[in-house]
Formats: C-alpha cells, sequence, structure tokens
C-alpha cells in the first residue's frame, strides 16, 4: 500500500485537484502563507521532550498507522497521565492564521490521533489545533462524525492515487485566491466548458480565414 502523508489530507479537504497536484504530479510552489507556515513549524518543530506535572511533551514525533497506510509527523502530542497512571496522548497541530469554516484541520489532527491509538493500543478523545493569529488553542473532539469524515477523506485520497486522475477545478474566488499553486493548476482556463470553448475557437478561425 502505497503511503499517505497526514498532512496530504488537509490538501485533500481544501481542494481534491491540490491534492492531485502534490501528490501525483509533484507540484508545489511557495507563497506567503506556506512561508509562514513554515517558519511557524519550524520554532515548534525543535524536537525533544520534557515533563512538568503530570503531562510530557513529545515535540515532532513520527506516526504510523499500518492498516490505512499512514506516516506523519505531529507537531506536538502531551501525554496526560490520568488516576490510573495511564497516559492518554493529547495532540497538537500547530497552524497560521485562524479557525476556519471547513474541517480540513480537524481531520489532519483526528488522522494524527488515529496513527496514535493504534500506536498506543488506547482511546485518544480529544487534541487541539493552536492558531498562530488568535495565539490560542481550538479544542477538538473526536467523536464519531469527525472520524468518519477522516476515514472517508482517506479512502478518496486513495482512490485519486489508484485512480491516477488529477481532478477538473472548481473555482472558488475564496480558496483559489490564496492558493500557492493557482498559476500551476489555472483554475479559471481549466474550469470553463469544454463546449463553448470549442465554439468559440472554431468562430474565430473562421473569421481569420474570410
Amino acid at each position: 500500500m502505497q503511503t499517505l502523508y497526514l498532512s496530504r489530507l488537509q490538501h485533500y479537504l481544501f481542494c481534491p485537484r491540490q491534492f492531485a497536484l502534490i501528490e501525483l504530479e509533484c507540484a508545489w510552489a511557495e507563497n506567503v502563507f506556506t512561508a509562514e507556515g513554515q517558519v511557524m513549524h519550524e520554532k515548534v518543530n525543535s524536537g525533544g521532550h520534557d515533563t512538568r506535572g503530570n503531562i510530557k511533551t513529545v515535540r515532532t514525533l513520527p506516526l504510523g498507522h499500518r492498516a490505512l497506510g499512514l506516516e506523519g509527523v505531529a507537531d506536538v502530542v502531551e501525554y496526560h497521565t490520568d488516576d490510573t497512571g495511564a497516559q492518554i496522548p493529547f495532540p497538537i497541530e500547530y497552524k497560521r492564521g485562524k479557525p476556519k469554516s471547513h474541517r480540513a484541520d480537524e481531520v489532519q489532527l483526528c488522522a494524527q490521533a488515529l496513527c496514535l491509538e493504534d500506536m498506543h493500543g488506547c482511546t485518544v478523545p480529544r487534541g487541539a489545533l493552536f492558531y498562530g493569529k488568535t495565539r490560542r488553542r481550538h479544542l477538538v473532539d473526536f467523536d464519531d462524525t469527525l472520524r468518519q469524515l477522516t476515514l472517508t477523506a482517506i479512502q478518496e485520497c486513495r482512490h485519486i492515487i489508484d485512480s491516477k486522475q488529477t481532478p477538473p477545478p472548481t473555482y472558488s474566488t475564496s480558496k483559489c485566491r490564496n492558493c500557492s499553486l493557482k498559476d500551476i493548476c489555472h483554475p479559471t482556463i481549466f474550469n470553463k466548458n469544454a463546449a463553448t470553448w470549442l465554439a468559440k475557437k472554431i468562430k474565430n478561425s473562421i473569421c481569420d480565414d474570410d
């Protein structure tokens, strides 16, 4: 089974075409938003661990789920010791900006929880997203709805990988405007109706002949 990287799930939920361009066509480009994200992660991903009270904090923790074929790295995982002495993982993903209207970030975090459950043989009930703009943790419960959404996203990503087909673009002003791949994707060009485009080309050709 081909490895599916955890970070790619966020790309898929944001835009399936973006996921395919990165996964199938190895396309990538930087913009101010990706650069800000990298700077933020560099500050967090220093590696190592420390313990304060009943919480052990591990940074840059490699993750994996053999059955689902997932691999990746958690920015931070806190291990909270409960009353029985068991250590319950609490993943924390750092993101630039602020909480979003879609659930892409939550799905990526939930996938991390699935990996931690597989690695430690325990249940991970919740985690958090830390956003650079608000400077606050946004708690995320890994309920049945989010877990199913995450598993569905994994399945749909694998379908794209297996089919080796890049989905056509669906233009969205709010998404495409800030996408680092917009000059590679060309959503306003490839999103046009093919029949309309062909008819225009034929008309222009006839006019040129005249």
